[in-house]
């Protein structure tokens, strides 16, 4: 069974589960579940999210629709009833992540979609469980400034030396402008102003929009790449695949691949470095507040560095 929801506007499919009687919303969710309709059950958290929140970032949807679709293979594939999970099926799962080597953080944002597919299936009253209420990844004994690592500025040289004019495009939007991905592969033409030397990103992390400047060897590369129609991608593609492209890059330079968003500490880590204060740096990368910005300092300060070096 798949759900035939109306697809014209972000708000359709709220409105077509909305729209239903809680009667029949219970019966199709609970037939999803029966039947191991994933798709169903996606635009169900979809449906309830928008609907609960408002405006939500593509970005936000996929990593919740992400975490929803792994709870619900492992599900499947380890017999558990999903819509009355034990504690110890929930813990299995993350124990399973981890022993997979994904990273306390990765469970944790795939832990958010597990605990936003159970929120839509208790507005549908296909349930009344919270099974994720009490289930933690394992802690994070990083230090924050270690899990925020950049590029060294000798391999970001080595990556442009050798990159095309539409590498080295997202090289400097997430190295320089410290775009994220999601806002990198969502950038249109319109959204930039080369005369003004600014990009606008709409729709960020939390919804939020914000001007960023531009360097003048980013304008150069805009130009080179060729201004096109406003509505059109300047990267385009999904986060994934311009992390595959980078990853495939790194590779064939020589460089180790540190992820995409190292690009934005990277960026982070020199404002720090060249004097700017950390309201700043909080401002170019679109940082709620000060103190995830804080972290940069500990990578731009080389001082114990070269103490040790010349020791």
């Amino acid at each position: 069974m798949t759900l035939d929801l109306y697809r014209h506007g972000r708000l359709a499919p709220s409105r077509a589960w909305a729209a239903l009687t809680p009667e029949e919303r219970r019966r199709r969710a609970v037939a999803a579940v029966a039947s191991q309709d994933t798709a169903t059950l996606l635009d169900l958290l979809e449906a309830h999210h928008v609907r609960t929140h408002g405006h939500v970032s593509p970005e936000t949807l996929r990593k919740y629709r992400l975490g929803a679709r792994t709870w619900l293979a492992y599900a499947a594939d380890q017999a558990v009833k999903v819509l009355h999970p034990e504690g110890e099926d929930t813990d299995l799962w993350v124990r399973s992540l981890e022993a997979a080597g994904k990273s306390p953080a990765s469970v944790g944002v795939l832990l958010a979609g597990a605990r936003a597919l159970y929120a839509a299936l208790r507005w549908a009253k296909a349930t009344k469980d919270t099974p994720f209420t009490d289930t933690r990844p394992r802690k994070d004994k990083r230090r924050p400034w270690d899990k925020r690592q950049p590029y060294p500025d000798a391999d970001v040289q080595q990556l442009l030396d050798a990159a095309p004019v539409e590498m080295r495009v997202l090289l400097r939007l997430g190295g320089i402008a410290g775009l994220r991905a999601s806002e990198i592969t969502g950038l249109t033409w319109g959204a930039v102003d080369l005369d003004g030397g600014a990009l606008t990103v709409v729709n960020g992390k939390g919804g939020k929009t914000r001007r960023v400047l531009l360097s003048a060897s980013l304008v150069a590369d805009l130009r080179e790449l060729g201004v096109q129609a406003p509505d059109v991608l300047v990267i385009g593609r999904t986060p994934e695949a311009a992390r595959a492209r980078l990853r495939t890059f790194c590779k064939r330079v020589g460089v180790p691949y540190l992820g995409l968003h190292a690009l934005r500490h990277t960026a982070g880590t020199r404002l720090v470095r060249a004097g700017f204060q950390l309201q700043d740096v909080a401002e170019h990368l679109g940082h709620s507040d000060v103190q995830t910005a804080r972290t940069y300092g500990k990578w731009a300060d080389d001082r114990l560095r070269t103490h040790m070096q010349n020791s």
